[in-house]
């Protein structure tokens, strides 16, 4: 049984959820915790590193892009305070999102004819603009089918963010949150240097749907079981959660013993 999503995107970044919509998701789902883990953004509306909200828990958290030697991969900080160095990389990192979804954007419509019904603002992520193509008339009933044509990752209108190191992410991410962890390792086009991350890093997300609701699949041949691993070997917190960027919460995430693991870890750094 799941107690605690720890990965879940709000309309603060490229979410379908609400704050205020949140809680009340995670009690139906019988979750004691989720955490809100927006991309490049803190929620504005989130007072402190863990606040209660209707009787479950909120851990603030954010996901935050980054450059490795190898490729780009995601970072999720828990427990997050504001900063100066970590308020300025977001500010950066969302001048980024605006002009680079616009470019998203004004190639999507050139190249099929469309009108789009999604602005280049602060938050959007490709997700939000894959939706608009869905609304748009536009041959496609489905987001991956979007990202598989058009956006994903070398295809016709995909546009690279600006991103910072690993190391300039993580120490921005050290000095605002409790705990700092890989998102997602199996995700990339090398899982096995995601996971050599292990040893700087704090946590790792073993828990995760790959290849469900659109999420990128695993053919890398290795499982959950070796990530788990591999979060054993370097004594890392062990996360997991969703990844929603609808309002289905709970769909994967931590027991309720390794949520109390977690949680542990989390008070004793904050």
């Amino acid at each position: 049984m799941v107690a605690a999503d720890l990965h879940v995107h709000t309309t603060n970044s490229d979410g379908t959820f609400r704050l205020s919509e949140v809680a009340p998701a995670a009690r139906k789902a019988g979750l004691d915790a989720v955490a809100i883990t927006d991309h490049d953004r803190l929620h504005p509306d989130l007072s402190g590193p863990v606040v209660e909200r209707d009787g479950v828990t909120l851990v603030h958290g954010i996901e935050l892009r980054v450059e490795t030697d190898a490729q780009r991969v995601d970072l999720l900080g828990y427990g997050a305070r504001s900063t100066d160095a970590l308020l300025g990389e977001v500010e950066r990192l969302q001048r980024d999102r605006i002009e680079r979804g616009r470019a998203i954007i004004e190639c999507i419509e050139d190249r099929l004819g469309v009108s789009l019904a999604v602005e280049p603002e602060r938050g959007l992520g490709r997700p939000d603009i894959a939706r608009a193509v869905v609304d748009s008339g536009a041959d496609y009933d489905a987001i991956p089918a979007v990202f598989d044509d058009l956006i994903g990752e070398g295809e016709p209108c995909y546009v690279a963010r600006e991103v910072s190191s690993f190391e300039r992410g993580r120490e921005l991410l050290r000095d605002a949150c409790a705990v700092v962890g890989l998102a997602h390792p199996l995700r990339y086009p090398d899982p096995e240097a995601a996971l050599e991350l292990a040893p700087d890093l704090d946590a790792l997300e073993v828990v995760y749907p790959y290849g469900a609701r659109g999420h990128t699949g695993s053919t890398c041949g290795l499982d959950e079981s070796d990530v788990r691993m591999v979060a054993d070997a370097h004594d890392a917190v062990v996360t997991g959660g969703s990844d929603a960027h609808d309002q289905t919460v709970g769909d994967r995430g931590l027991s309720t013993d390794e949520y109390e693991r977690f949680a542990t870890a989390l008070d004793e750094r904050l």
